[in-house]
């Protein structure tokens, strides 16, 4: 079919019928605007724009790195809260050990004072020299035993006393020996502040003797001197 266009000026519809889009020509809108603070404002929008999709797209990156950084610390964050828990209450137990331990070192440090006392009285005590009585200084109940002519009197409670004051009567027949007891005493390491109070002259059947009072004081000795012995106990 031929078409023949009579009206000159107009354009020629193109075939097909449809309308079509056209895009705008840019640079004869542009070259119609004659304002330049309108140009200027146009184009500070359009560096806006740019800026804040530059802008966001940065911050969206860095906020995913951050999440991810978030997830990594909470996950350590609970394994060391595991730890920090198991830690308190290795450190309750410890404690608990600790003082149920320093109250079996207290009692035993105080169990055995008259036996160390005694024993080291015996191993200072020379010849010709004898103990009339030993007594307890310290405010502790006393009980007092008799054997023979030799009276000796202890602590009802032994192991109340932690800081015991002692005074020994005795008796000897040569003054030498009297020093002597006195240095070999002051030599203990379980014995300290060994003072010499009274010594005096009496008649014991005919014979004239040293009678002597000496105070010293308990102390415990140094790991050093301490020996300690598995108990053993047959059972039948």
């Amino acid at each position: 079919m031929i078409e023949i266009n009579l009206l000159p000026g107009l354009k020629r519809k193109a075939a097909g019928g449809g309308a079509r889009f056209k895009m705008p020509n840019l640079g004869s809108v542009l070259s119609q605007v004659k304002d330049p603070w309108l140009i200027g404002a146009i184009a500070a929008g359009v560096v806006a724009l740019g800026g804040n999709a530059a802008f966001y797209t940065f911050n969206t990156a860095r906020l995913s790195h951050l999440n991810t950084v978030l997830a990594g610390v909470q996950a350590e964050k609970r394994r060391y809260d595991a730890v920090a828990a198991q830690k308190r209450q290795a450190e309750r137990a410890r404690d608990s050990l600790s003082a149920e331990l320093a109250i079996i070192r207290s009692i035993d440090a105080d169990r055995f004072i008259w036996p160390h006392l005694l024993d080291e009285i015996t191993k200072a005590l020379p010849q010709y020299t004898w103990i009339t009585q030993v007594q307890n200084l310290t405010s502790t109940p006393l009980a007092t035993t008799t054997t023979g002519t030799t009276t000796g009197t202890v602590p009802a409670d032994a192991g109340a006393a932690t800081e015991t004051h002692v005074s020994i009567d005795g008796r000897t027949v040569d003054i030498q020996a009297y020093t002597t007891f006195l240095r070999q005493l002051a030599a203990s390491p379980w014995i300290s502040d060994v003072t010499a109070t009274r010594a005096t002259t009496v008649i014991e059947q005919d014979r004239p003797v040293t009678e002597f009072n000496i105070t010293l004081r308990y102390k415990r000795a140094d790991s050093l001197y301490i020996r300690t012995v598995p108990l053993v106990e047959s059972v039948r």
